[in-house]
């Protein structure tokens, strides 16, 4: 098979993986309208005169498990699993929970437009205007004697029904330990496929594809492009003789139950079939680098791949583009298992000229806006783990990336993911560039919290605030 890992790497970094300011921005969200919920759900219990409280909240999904991929229409779904005591619910129905869990939300999301959805597995709250939208999953946990220091989750479907709220993201880091992150990289490369229309919109769940991608993931081979079409070649044959997918977890549930569930899966094999056909060309020994980028860019149906072939015809225009920096940053997926459970902010403060120390936000609000809102030169940057609700881990690690065309030009963008800076760390605002620092945690050889601020520096070395 013709090699395109190269190009393959490339596009997973560059056009699949979220960002980091994107992902943070999906984890402000998150926290923005948990808070909503749990004011709303203050109002409701004082004007209803119940003592409904949120006893537990988890991220959950492709949040989680860190397997969300760019959209163009910025179609993201935020999953977050909610849990009340079952007794504070006093033998409270699942539907009558769920429009519980509506009402609240309605009450301090009216500014979005579209009001909360309530739907037979959850609770939406859609974004109008930017395509987000955040799922609330509603459970209920008691224990089964005061003495059992286990709780049973139930979720709120149809009607009530036995759910283990933890064990799809502890069986996802479990798959990702045994088989490397390459399986992460093939599950995104599968959704980006199964998005590259806008006619594919029946097309299987993400978990549906992460189970099919976990069954026949092909780990024998040694390349990303290699991994990616034999597991896809795999899956086709699999859904040739069956076209049932069951859940990892929860005793094996049947995840394609309805007609239009069936339809996606016919979709998806019959979609992967005829585009896989088309890449015979990359098993001939004639093939060029030209042939192969051509295929893998109608395969992707991706303006990346579509460059990429165009910059092919052109050996001069490849050569000028070559890159003039290392490209040295890290990701945390390639060094731990994420499965991002828990809360963190950085606490990060600045000073420099004149100016005490003080949090990065309110010293770029007292900027005047002609300086639009950067950090000048030759200013101190302290960042320091800040608020989490993980109670205990066993390490932090920092991840400082230089952004923009000085950082490459100086060939210092940095980004390399560090485990021996301690709780805080100090640096310097050096060159221009939307730049920004990473903490992690991990606990038990996994990261479970990510915590992110921006650092935007700008300006001239001669301009003063």
């Amino acid at each position: 098979m013709y090699d395109c890992s190269k190009e393959f790497n490339m596009f997973y970094r560059k056009k699949v993986v979220l960002s980091a300011v994107e992902q943070n921005e999906l984890r402000k969200r998150r926290k923005l309208n948990i808070r909503r919920l749990k004011d709303g759900l203050a109002e409701y219990n004082q004007e209803k005169r119940k003592n409904y409280k949120i006893a537990e909240e988890r991220i959950q999904g492709s949040m989680a498990m860190h397997t969300i991929t760019q959209n163009d229409d910025n179609d993201y779904d935020i999953d977050v699993g909610i849990v009340f005591e079952s007794d504070d619910l006093d033998s409270l129905g699942a539907q009558s929970t769920r429009n519980m869990v509506a009402d609240a939300l309605e009450r301090k999301t009216k500014q979005l437009l579209v009001p909360p959805e309530v739907k037979t597995s959850c609770v939406r709250l859609k974004y109008s205007s930017s395509g987000y939208h955040m799922d609330f999953a509603i459970f209920q946990r008691y224990k089964t004697s005061s003495w059992n220091n286990e709780y049973i989750y139930e979720h709120a479907g149809s009607e009530w029904s036995v759910r283990h709220i933890k064990a799809l993201e502890e069986w996802f880091t479990d798959q990702v330990k045994q088989s490397g992150d390459d399986l992460r990289k093939v599950i995104r490369l599968s959704k980006m496929f199964c998005k590259s229309r806008d006619s594919w919109a029946n097309m299987p769940s993400g978990l549906i594809q992460t189970v099919l991608c976990d069954e026949k993931f092909a780990e024998d081979y040694s390349r990303l492009d290699e991994k990616f079409y034999y597991t896809m070649q795999a899956i086709v044959n699999r859904l040739n003789l069956s076209l049932d997918v069951s859940a990892p977890i929860d005793n094996g549930r049947a995840l394609v139950t309805r007609n239009v569930d069936y339809q996606r899966i016919r979709n998806m094999r019959r979609r992967l079939k005829s585009n896989l056909d088309k890449l015979e060309i990359l098993f001939d020994d004639a093939c060029t680098h030209q042939d192969a980028v051509k295929v893998w860019s109608e395969f992707f149906n991706h303006s990346y791949w579509e460059e990429l072939y165009s910059s092919s015809q052109n050996k001069n225009f490849r050569e000028s583009k070559a890159p003039e920096f290392d490209d040295t940053e890290q990701f945390i997926n390639e060094l731990y298992p994420v499965n991002e459970q828990y809360d963190v902010t950085i606490d990060c403060k600045v000073s420099g000229n004149g100016f005490s120390v003080m949090p990065i936000n309110e010293f770029l609000d007292r900027l005047p806006q002609q300086l639009k809102k950067f950090i000048p030169y030759n200013f101190t940057i302290k960042c320091r783990l800040g608020e989490t609700n993980c109670s205990h881990y066993d390490k932090i690690l920092w991840k400082v990336l230089n952004v923009g065309s000085e950082a490459e030009q100086r060939n210092c963008i940095r980004g390399q993911i560090q485990d021996n800076r301690g709780t805080e760390i100090t640096e310097s605002s050096d060159f221009a560039g939307l730049h920004y620092i990473e903490c992690y945690l991990v606990k038990n050889g996994v990261c479970v919290g990510i915590g992110h601020v921006d650092v935007p520096i700008g300006g001239t070395r001669s301009e003063r605030v």
